[in-house]
Protein backbone atom coordinates (compact mmCIF):
# COMPACT_ATOMS: atom_id res chain seq x y z
CA UNK A 1 0.00 0.00 0.00
CA UNK A 2 2.71 2.25 0.31
CA UNK A 3 4.56 1.91 -2.87
CA UNK A 4 0.91 2.89 -4.02
CA UNK A 5 0.43 5.88 -1.84
CA UNK A 6 4.36 7.23 -2.82
CA UNK A 7 3.13 6.50 -7.02
CA UNK A 8 -0.23 8.12 -6.68
CA UNK A 9 1.09 11.67 -5.19
CA UNK A 10 3.98 11.34 -8.29
CA UNK A 11 0.90 10.68 -10.34
CA UNK A 12 -1.03 13.94 -8.91
CA UNK A 13 2.12 16.40 -9.78
CA UNK A 14 2.71 14.41 -13.22
CA UNK A 15 -0.91 15.15 -14.06
CA UNK A 16 -0.87 18.83 -14.89
CA UNK A 17 2.12 18.35 -17.83
CA UNK A 18 1.70 14.95 -18.83
CA UNK A 19 -0.97 12.13 -20.31
CA UNK A 20 -0.23 9.42 -17.67
CA UNK A 21 -1.49 5.33 -17.50
CA UNK A 22 -0.88 3.82 -14.23
CA UNK A 23 -0.55 -0.01 -14.05
CA UNK A 24 -1.43 -1.34 -10.54
CA UNK A 25 -0.54 -4.98 -9.83
CA UNK A 26 -1.68 -5.00 -6.44
CA UNK A 27 -5.14 -5.52 -4.68
CA UNK A 28 -7.80 -2.83 -5.36
CA UNK A 29 -8.31 -0.55 -1.90
CA UNK A 30 -11.86 0.14 -1.38
CA UNK A 31 -12.22 4.22 -1.12
CA UNK A 32 -8.49 4.69 -2.71
CA UNK A 33 -8.51 7.44 -5.62
CA UNK A 34 -6.46 7.95 -8.09
CA UNK A 35 -6.10 11.31 -9.65
CA UNK A 36 -8.52 12.42 -11.75
CA UNK A 37 -7.45 12.10 -15.54
CA UNK A 38 -5.42 9.40 -15.20
CA UNK A 39 -5.94 6.09 -17.81
CA UNK A 40 -5.63 3.23 -14.93
CA UNK A 41 -5.13 -0.33 -15.61
CA UNK A 42 -5.11 -3.16 -13.18
CA UNK A 43 -3.23 -6.30 -14.33
CA UNK A 44 -4.66 -9.89 -12.63
CA UNK A 45 -3.26 -9.09 -8.99
CA UNK A 46 -0.84 -11.05 -7.11
CA UNK A 47 0.46 -10.65 -3.24
CA UNK A 48 3.72 -12.53 -1.79
CA UNK A 49 3.12 -14.97 1.00
CA UNK A 50 5.72 -16.77 2.57
CA UNK A 51 8.18 -15.52 -0.09
CA UNK A 52 6.13 -17.35 -3.08
CA UNK A 53 4.05 -14.92 -5.80
CA UNK A 54 0.19 -15.77 -4.73
CA UNK A 55 -2.94 -15.00 -7.05
CA UNK A 56 -5.40 -12.77 -5.21
CA UNK A 57 -8.04 -15.06 -6.71
CA UNK A 58 -7.41 -18.29 -4.94
CA UNK A 59 -9.14 -20.00 -8.25
CA UNK A 60 -6.01 -18.83 -10.81
CA UNK A 61 -3.00 -20.43 -10.99
CA UNK A 62 -0.18 -18.32 -10.82
CA UNK A 63 2.18 -19.54 -13.91
CA UNK A 64 -1.34 -18.31 -15.84
CA UNK A 65 -1.72 -15.07 -14.07
CA UNK A 66 1.93 -14.13 -14.44
CA UNK A 67 1.44 -15.29 -18.87
CA UNK A 68 -2.11 -12.95 -18.58
CA UNK A 69 -0.19 -9.80 -16.95
CA UNK A 70 2.74 -9.80 -18.84
CA UNK A 71 0.26 -9.61 -22.13
CA UNK A 72 -1.80 -6.93 -20.66
CA UNK A 73 1.21 -4.92 -19.63
CA UNK A 74 2.64 -4.81 -23.32
CA UNK A 75 -0.77 -4.67 -24.89
CA UNK A 76 -0.44 -1.32 -22.50
CA UNK A 77 2.70 0.12 -23.97
CA UNK A 78 1.58 -0.87 -27.74
CA UNK A 79 -1.93 0.85 -26.94
CA UNK A 80 -0.64 3.82 -24.62
CA UNK A 81 3.08 4.49 -26.78
CA UNK A 82 4.42 6.34 -23.81
CA UNK A 83 7.52 8.51 -24.18
CA UNK A 84 8.69 7.56 -20.71
CA UNK A 85 8.14 4.30 -18.61
CA UNK A 86 8.72 3.93 -14.85
CA UNK A 87 9.33 1.08 -12.95
CA UNK A 88 8.42 1.51 -9.13
CA UNK A 89 11.92 0.49 -7.11
CA UNK A 90 12.82 -2.30 -9.98
CA UNK A 91 15.51 -3.38 -10.73
CA UNK A 92 16.55 -2.56 -6.95
CA UNK A 93 13.98 -4.67 -5.39
CA UNK A 94 10.49 -6.26 -6.78
CA UNK A 95 12.96 -9.26 -8.63
CA UNK A 96 9.94 -11.73 -7.90
CA UNK A 97 7.96 -9.79 -10.57
CA UNK A 98 10.56 -9.39 -13.36
CA UNK A 99 8.95 -11.97 -15.54
CA UNK A 100 7.01 -9.53 -16.34
CA UNK A 101 9.28 -6.05 -16.24
CA UNK A 102 12.03 -7.31 -18.30
CA UNK A 103 9.73 -8.28 -21.61
CA UNK A 104 8.46 -4.78 -20.80
CA UNK A 105 11.69 -3.04 -20.53
CA UNK A 106 12.85 -5.01 -23.62
CA UNK A 107 9.60 -3.74 -25.78
CA UNK A 108 10.46 -0.15 -24.64
CA UNK A 109 13.98 -0.24 -25.38
CA UNK A 110 12.81 -1.63 -28.99
CA UNK A 111 10.47 0.70 -29.74
CA UNK A 112 10.92 2.82 -32.83
CA UNK A 113 10.37 5.97 -31.23
CA UNK A 114 12.78 6.89 -28.36
CA UNK A 115 11.50 6.14 -24.73
CA UNK A 116 13.08 7.20 -21.81
CA UNK A 117 13.06 4.59 -18.68
CA UNK A 118 12.83 5.41 -15.03
CA UNK A 119 13.31 4.37 -11.85
CA UNK A 120 11.28 5.53 -9.11
CA UNK A 121 13.10 4.62 -6.38
CA UNK A 122 12.17 5.25 -2.12
CA UNK A 123 14.90 6.33 -0.41
CA UNK A 124 16.22 2.79 1.42
CA UNK A 125 16.79 -0.20 -0.51
CA UNK A 126 19.03 -3.55 0.06
CA UNK A 127 18.75 -2.99 3.89
CA UNK A 128 17.73 -6.77 4.67
CA UNK A 129 20.86 -9.04 6.95
CA UNK A 130 22.24 -11.37 3.42
CA UNK A 131 25.74 -12.54 3.29
CA UNK A 132 28.26 -9.85 1.66
CA UNK A 133 28.96 -12.55 -1.37
CA UNK A 134 24.90 -12.90 -1.75
CA UNK A 135 24.78 -8.50 -1.57
CA UNK A 136 27.98 -8.70 -4.32
CA UNK A 137 25.82 -10.52 -6.96
CA UNK A 138 22.79 -8.70 -6.33
CA UNK A 139 24.71 -5.55 -6.56
CA UNK A 140 26.11 -6.59 -10.06
CA UNK A 141 22.71 -7.64 -11.28
CA UNK A 142 21.00 -4.14 -10.38
CA UNK A 143 23.90 -2.18 -12.30
CA UNK A 144 23.64 -4.67 -15.20
CA UNK A 145 19.83 -4.40 -15.35
CA UNK A 146 20.09 -0.23 -14.75
CA UNK A 147 23.14 0.51 -17.34
CA UNK A 148 21.46 -1.97 -20.01
CA UNK A 149 17.79 -0.41 -19.85
CA UNK A 150 17.54 2.90 -17.66
CA UNK A 151 18.20 6.62 -18.33
CA UNK A 152 17.51 8.27 -14.63
CA UNK A 153 16.49 7.04 -11.02
CA UNK A 154 14.40 9.32 -9.16
CA UNK A 155 15.63 8.71 -5.50
CA UNK A 156 12.87 10.10 -3.23
CA UNK A 157 15.21 10.82 -0.52
CA UNK A 158 16.59 14.02 1.45
CA UNK A 159 20.80 13.50 0.84
CA UNK A 160 20.80 15.21 4.13
CA UNK A 161 19.51 12.18 6.17
CA UNK A 162 21.18 9.30 4.03
CA UNK A 163 22.40 9.10 0.34
CA UNK A 164 22.21 5.93 -1.71
CA UNK A 165 25.36 4.43 -1.19
CA UNK A 166 24.96 4.08 2.06
CA UNK A 167 22.94 0.98 0.95
CA UNK A 168 23.96 0.73 -2.64
CA UNK A 169 27.93 0.81 -2.93
CA UNK A 170 27.82 0.63 -6.59
CA UNK A 171 26.33 3.74 -7.32
CA UNK A 172 29.63 5.22 -9.22
CA UNK A 173 29.44 1.90 -11.88
CA UNK A 174 25.95 3.44 -13.31
CA UNK A 175 25.73 5.07 -16.15
CA UNK A 176 22.64 6.94 -15.80
CA UNK A 177 21.82 10.07 -13.81
CA UNK A 178 20.72 9.61 -10.40
CA UNK A 179 18.77 12.61 -8.96
CA UNK A 180 17.90 13.27 -5.26
CA UNK A 181 14.04 14.73 -5.59
CA UNK A 182 13.15 15.02 -2.30
CA UNK A 183 10.70 13.10 0.17
CA UNK A 184 7.56 12.09 -1.43
CA UNK A 185 5.02 13.04 1.66
CA UNK A 186 1.38 12.97 0.87
CA UNK A 187 -1.34 16.22 0.20
CA UNK A 188 -4.73 15.95 1.12
CA UNK A 189 -6.58 13.81 -1.32
CA UNK A 190 -9.35 15.25 -3.53
CA UNK A 191 -12.04 12.99 -1.95
CA UNK A 192 -14.49 14.81 0.05
CA UNK A 193 -14.65 14.19 4.09
CA UNK A 194 -17.05 11.35 5.03
CA UNK A 195 -19.74 11.96 7.19
CA UNK A 196 -17.73 9.95 10.13
CA UNK A 197 -14.57 11.67 9.10
CA UNK A 198 -16.34 15.40 9.42
CA UNK A 199 -17.68 14.43 12.73
CA UNK A 200 -14.40 13.10 13.78
CA UNK A 201 -12.75 15.92 12.95
CA UNK A 202 -14.75 18.91 14.06
CA UNK A 203 -14.19 17.68 17.71
CA UNK A 204 -11.73 19.60 19.96
CA UNK A 205 -10.77 16.82 22.54
CA UNK A 206 -7.31 15.39 22.23
CA UNK A 207 -6.73 13.01 19.63
CA UNK A 208 -4.12 9.93 19.24
CA UNK A 209 -3.92 8.35 15.88
CA UNK A 210 -2.72 5.12 15.40
CA UNK A 211 -2.01 3.31 12.36
CA UNK A 212 -0.19 0.27 10.33
CA UNK A 213 -0.31 1.06 6.49
CA UNK A 214 -1.93 -1.84 5.09
CA UNK A 215 -2.77 -3.93 7.98
CA UNK A 216 -0.77 -7.18 7.17
CA UNK A 217 1.58 -6.80 9.92
CA UNK A 218 0.43 -4.58 12.41
CA UNK A 219 -1.80 -6.31 14.27
CA UNK A 220 0.92 -6.65 17.29
CA UNK A 221 1.34 -2.92 17.96
CA UNK A 222 -2.32 -2.37 17.44
CA UNK A 223 -3.03 -4.90 20.00
CA UNK A 224 -0.68 -3.02 22.33
CA UNK A 225 -2.51 0.18 22.01
CA UNK A 226 -5.84 -1.82 23.32
CA UNK A 227 -4.43 -2.96 25.92
CA UNK A 228 -2.94 0.41 26.76
CA UNK A 229 -5.90 2.07 26.31
CA UNK A 230 -7.70 0.60 29.90
CA UNK A 231 -4.35 2.39 31.51
CA UNK A 232 -4.74 5.96 29.52
CA UNK A 233 -8.68 6.07 29.79
CA UNK A 234 -7.97 6.44 33.55
CA UNK A 235 -4.81 9.00 33.04
CA UNK A 236 -5.68 11.06 30.71
CA UNK A 237 -8.38 12.90 28.52
CA UNK A 238 -8.20 11.71 24.59
CA UNK A 239 -9.83 9.49 22.25
CA UNK A 240 -7.87 7.10 20.22
CA UNK A 241 -8.62 6.35 16.65
CA UNK A 242 -6.63 3.36 15.09
CA UNK A 243 -7.17 2.23 11.65
CA UNK A 244 -6.32 -1.48 10.91
CA UNK A 245 -5.10 -0.52 7.19
CA UNK A 246 -7.41 -2.74 4.64
CA UNK A 247 -5.24 -6.20 4.65
CA UNK A 248 -5.43 -7.03 7.97
CA UNK A 249 -7.25 -10.35 8.27
CA UNK A 250 -11.51 -10.01 9.39
CA UNK A 251 -10.38 -12.41 12.23
CA UNK A 252 -7.73 -9.95 13.83
CA UNK A 253 -9.94 -7.37 13.58
CA UNK A 254 -12.61 -9.22 15.34
CA UNK A 255 -9.81 -9.48 17.91
CA UNK A 256 -9.66 -6.30 18.56
CA UNK A 257 -12.65 -4.65 18.39
CA UNK A 258 -14.00 -7.41 20.96
CA UNK A 259 -10.57 -6.25 23.34
CA UNK A 260 -11.89 -3.22 23.17
CA UNK A 261 -15.56 -3.66 23.09
CA UNK A 262 -16.04 -1.51 26.70
CA UNK A 263 -13.54 1.00 26.42
CA UNK A 264 -15.02 4.47 25.35
CA UNK A 265 -11.97 6.13 24.27
CA UNK A 266 -11.16 4.19 21.72
CA UNK A 267 -12.49 3.55 17.83
CA UNK A 268 -11.26 0.97 15.70
CA UNK A 269 -11.82 1.31 11.58
CA UNK A 270 -10.30 -0.15 8.46
CA UNK A 271 -9.11 3.25 6.86
CA UNK A 272 -9.67 6.58 5.76
CA UNK A 273 -8.97 8.66 2.62
CA UNK A 274 -8.06 11.55 4.84
CA UNK A 275 -5.26 9.85 7.70
CA UNK A 276 -3.36 13.09 7.29
CA UNK A 277 -6.53 15.15 8.20
CA UNK A 278 -6.28 13.20 11.22
CA UNK A 279 -2.54 13.62 12.10
CA UNK A 280 -2.68 17.72 11.30
CA UNK A 281 -5.64 17.02 14.22
CA UNK A 282 -3.36 14.61 16.26
CA UNK A 283 -1.47 15.23 19.65
CA UNK A 284 0.24 12.10 18.72
CA UNK A 285 1.12 9.62 16.27
CA UNK A 286 1.83 5.96 17.14
CA UNK A 287 2.80 4.28 13.61
CA UNK A 288 4.90 1.55 12.22
CA UNK A 289 7.62 3.29 10.76
CA UNK A 290 6.82 2.88 6.41
CA UNK A 291 7.88 5.41 4.73
CA UNK A 292 4.89 7.14 3.75
CA UNK A 293 3.98 7.16 7.35
CA UNK A 294 6.52 8.43 8.45
CA UNK A 295 6.64 11.40 5.62
CA UNK A 296 2.86 12.09 6.99
CA UNK A 297 4.97 12.72 10.28
CA UNK A 298 7.52 15.51 8.73
CA UNK A 299 4.78 16.79 7.02
CA UNK A 300 2.40 17.46 9.73
CA UNK A 301 5.08 17.67 12.48
CA UNK A 302 2.93 15.90 14.87
CA UNK A 303 4.28 13.92 18.29
CA UNK A 304 4.96 10.58 17.34
CA UNK A 305 5.87 7.05 18.27
CA UNK A 306 7.30 4.90 15.69
CA UNK A 307 7.47 0.93 16.08
CA UNK A 308 9.81 0.47 13.15
CA UNK A 309 9.20 -3.26 12.33
CA UNK A 310 6.75 -4.41 9.44
CA UNK A 311 8.38 -7.61 8.23
CA UNK A 312 11.67 -9.29 7.44
CA UNK A 313 11.85 -7.29 3.95
CA UNK A 314 11.09 -4.17 5.63
CA UNK A 315 12.79 -4.17 8.77
CA UNK A 316 16.15 -3.02 7.74
CA UNK A 317 14.17 -0.24 6.00
CA UNK A 318 12.05 1.17 8.86
CA UNK A 319 14.93 0.61 11.60
CA UNK A 320 17.82 2.91 9.72
CA UNK A 321 15.26 5.44 8.74
CA UNK A 322 13.37 6.10 12.13
CA UNK A 323 16.49 5.37 14.50
CA UNK A 324 17.97 8.44 12.41
CA UNK A 325 15.15 10.83 13.25
CA UNK A 326 14.64 9.64 16.89
CA UNK A 327 18.42 10.14 16.96
CA UNK A 328 17.48 13.62 15.47
CA UNK A 329 14.50 14.30 18.35
CA UNK A 330 12.07 14.51 15.58
CA UNK A 331 10.05 10.97 16.81
CA UNK A 332 10.62 8.45 19.76
CA UNK A 333 11.09 4.63 18.91
CA UNK A 334 9.41 1.77 20.12
CA UNK A 335 10.89 -1.20 20.54
CA UNK A 336 9.14 -4.82 20.77
CA UNK A 337 9.19 -5.05 25.07
CA UNK A 338 7.28 -1.67 24.98
CA UNK A 339 3.95 -3.48 23.28
CA UNK A 340 2.42 -4.36 26.63
CA UNK A 341 -0.34 -2.04 28.09
CA UNK A 342 2.11 -0.57 31.22
CA UNK A 343 4.88 0.27 29.31
CA UNK A 344 3.15 1.47 26.08
CA UNK A 345 1.34 3.96 28.31
CA UNK A 346 4.26 5.27 29.78
CA UNK A 347 5.57 6.04 26.26
CA UNK A 348 2.60 7.49 25.58
CA UNK A 349 2.80 9.94 28.50
CA UNK A 350 6.08 10.78 27.51
CA UNK A 351 5.84 11.21 24.35
CA UNK A 352 2.91 13.71 24.87
CA UNK A 353 4.76 15.54 27.78
CA UNK A 354 7.61 16.79 24.85
CA UNK A 355 7.72 19.09 22.02
CA UNK A 356 9.33 17.21 18.36
CA UNK A 357 12.53 19.09 16.95
CA UNK A 358 11.86 21.00 13.96
CA UNK A 359 13.48 19.77 10.92
CA UNK A 360 14.62 21.35 7.67
CA UNK A 361 13.83 18.13 5.12
CA UNK A 362 12.77 18.60 1.49
CA UNK A 363 9.33 17.21 0.58
CA UNK A 364 8.57 18.51 -2.55
CA UNK A 365 10.12 14.91 -4.08
CA UNK A 366 6.47 14.76 -6.02
CA UNK A 367 6.77 17.91 -7.56
CA UNK A 368 10.92 18.12 -8.31
CA UNK A 369 9.92 14.52 -9.48
CA UNK A 370 7.32 15.66 -11.95
CA UNK A 371 9.89 18.66 -12.85
CA UNK A 372 12.92 16.50 -13.34
CA UNK A 373 10.61 14.58 -15.93
CA UNK A 374 9.57 17.03 -17.59
CA UNK A 375 13.35 18.50 -18.49
CA UNK A 376 14.21 14.55 -19.63
CA UNK A 377 11.64 13.85 -21.53
CA UNK A 378 10.86 17.60 -23.44
CA UNK A 379 14.93 17.21 -24.25
CA UNK A 380 14.37 13.37 -25.71
CA UNK A 381 11.15 15.09 -27.98
CA UNK A 382 13.34 17.98 -29.27
CA UNK A 383 16.50 15.74 -30.24
CA UNK A 384 13.24 13.12 -31.83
Amino acid sequence: MGHLVRSTEIIRSLVNDFQVCFVNGGQPIAGFQLPSGVEVIHLPAILEVDGELKAVDSSQDIESVKQRRTQVLLNAFEQFQPDGLITECFPFSKHKVKFELIPLLDRAKASARPVKVICSLRDLIMTQSRAPKVWAKRYDAVCDLINQYYDLILVHDDPQLQRLEEFFPNVSRLNCDVYYTGYVAQSPPDAPLTVDDQAVLAQNSPMIVVSVGGGRFGYELLNAVASASAILEQTIPHHIYAFTGPFMPDEQVLQLQQAIAQRKTITIRRYTAHLIDYLNRADLSISLGGYNTTMNILRTGVRALIYPVASAEQMGEQTSRATLLAGMGVLDLLQPDDLVGDRLAEKVLASLDREPVAHTFDLQGAEKSALRLKQLLDRSVMVA
